[in-house]
């Protein structure tokens, strides 16, 4: 599609004008009829305030009952579009990318839960998006519904509810919220079960500083944090919150791939969903302790795809999207109450909880790429006999690669594994510049 990704659409945020929202709803009147009640809310990001007031406006025009949650994480708007009797749930978000880009996100009702818009409703929106004729005559709402504090309110509650009795009480960690949607909810609902909470990059307002230089694409300065307070540990979420990484009381990172196997030991489960990215220790602790690893594509609506088709109660990626028992996305602030949980139930640090897994030297290469360099790298000779060529050099590292487009920035993703983290590092970066003049 030309529009769509791996996680809805992604752009510059001025690409998202008044007509290109428009399309968007007029699409999904397509697919879906215009007897349909919309949800809609988003992150920090500045653009995210007007797109979502433009959202309002063609709502309005096409006719149809909507509300607006204004800032809150992904995973709360999921569950609150669901819960509270709406068709659909338009999430206004970038993800972890800079706030100079923009994205939407769109949930519909599953059986018992909200989940991401199915192709069929994909390629109605992509039509609509690329058709010449469209005509359209905006109308301003005469009313704008602010459903923030109740869906925040309910979504708390659901939070406390999943984890149930729990006492943090003695713990002592750091928080990043890089200043995006976790940041309206941050420290409170940990404090509220008795740990305290340092806390930084919480700017709960629309800005310009999400993403930039912290939360989980950035851990340096939680690193600082928790080596310098000598905390318990530290919890970073990116942008949407619907991922989190944590950081040790030593600075080590704690990746998606440790935090899965943790939970997994926790709440005693016999199988997961991980995608093509996990790291050979991951795979090796779960061929070690007769856990069934199911490995997918890349993508959290792949993994949740393999859940539910193989009965998998938890999955998740390298990157921190970690989906829980009966949950339908991944959730930042759910996985770190759980694996907070998890320390004080076991009274282990999570240093030890995390040791389980010997993790693999693994390297990742993020390459600029445009559209048509994503499109040479699936269908160039050049680059299928490049890429084979580099896989048969690992052999002897026992290793393997793994190269892809980003379905979600400007990007082609270099991964290499192996028993030799220098090796492969040379060898990643000699195929990137061969990859370059390749491509």
């Amino acid at each position: 599609m030309k529009y769509f990704g791996t996680d809805g659409i992604r752009q510059p945020a001025e690409d998202f004008t008044p007509e290109f929202l428009a399309r968007i709803i007029n699409g999904l009147v397509n697919y879906a009829g215009d007897n349909i009640k919309v949800l809609i809310g988003g992150d920090t990001r500045e653009s995210s305030e007007w797109i979502l007031q433009d959202l309002e406006i063609a709502l309005e025009t096409f006719g149809l009952e909507y509300g607006n949650v204004g800032i809150l994480p992904t995973p709360a708007i999921n569950y609150y579009f669901y819960n509270m009797g709406f068709d659909f749930a338009i999430d206004v978000t970038a993800s972890h990318n800079p706030y100079t880009d923009n994205g939407i996100k769109i949930f519909e009702r599953g059986e018992n839960y909200g989940q991401k818009l199915c192709e069929e409703g994909c390629k109605s929106i992509e039509q609509a998006l690329t058709t010449k004729e469209f005509s359209f005559s905006p109308v301003s709402p005469s009313l704008r519904e602010d459903l923030h504090t109740e869906a925040l309110e309910l979504y708390k509650e659901h939070l406390l509810n999943y984890v149930g009795k729990a006492n943090f009480t003695g713990l002592h960690l750091g928080m990043d919220c890089a200043n995006g949607a976790t940041s309206v909810i941050n420290k409170d609902i940990f404090e509220s079960l008795g740990a305290k909470v340092d806390l930084i990059h919480a700017d709960s307002s629309y800005n310009t500083k999400i993403n930039h230089a912290c939360g989980s694409t950035h851990l340096e300065s939680l690193q600082a944090l928790v080596t310098k307070n000598h905390l318990d540990f530290g919890i970073a979420f990116d942008g949407d919150g619907d991922r989190c990484l944590l950081i040790d009381s030593k600075g080590n990172i704690i990746d998606g791939d440790q935090t899965i196997a943790i939970l997994a030991n926790f709440l005693n489960l016999n199988s997961i969903a991980i995608t093509v990215m996990a790291n050979q220790g991951l795979l090796n602790w779960a061929k070690e302790n007769h856990i069934k690893a199911e490995i997918t594509p890349v993508g959290d609506s792949n993994v949740f795809a393999a859940m539910k088709e193989n009965q998998i109660k938890i999955g998740g990626e390298q990157s921190g999207h970690t989906i829980l028992p009966d949950e339908p996305t991944g959730d930042g602030m759910l996985t770190a109450l759980m694996v907070t949980k998890a320390v004080v139930t076991s009274n282990q640090t999570l240093t030890s909880l995390a040791s389980v897994i010997t993790k693999s030297p693994q390297v990742i290469l993020n390459m600029p790429a445009t559209k048509a360099q994503k499109e040479a790298l699936k269908s160039s000779d050049k680059a299928k006999k490049l890429l084979l060529e580099y896989s048969k050099k690992l052999d002897t590292l026992s290793g393997r690669l793994l190269v892809r487009p980003s379905g979600t920035e400007p990007l082609i993703r270099i991964t290499m594994w192996g028993n030799d983290e220098q090796k492969i590092t040379d060898l990643a970066n000699k195929l990137k510049k061969e990859l370059e003049q390749t491509l």
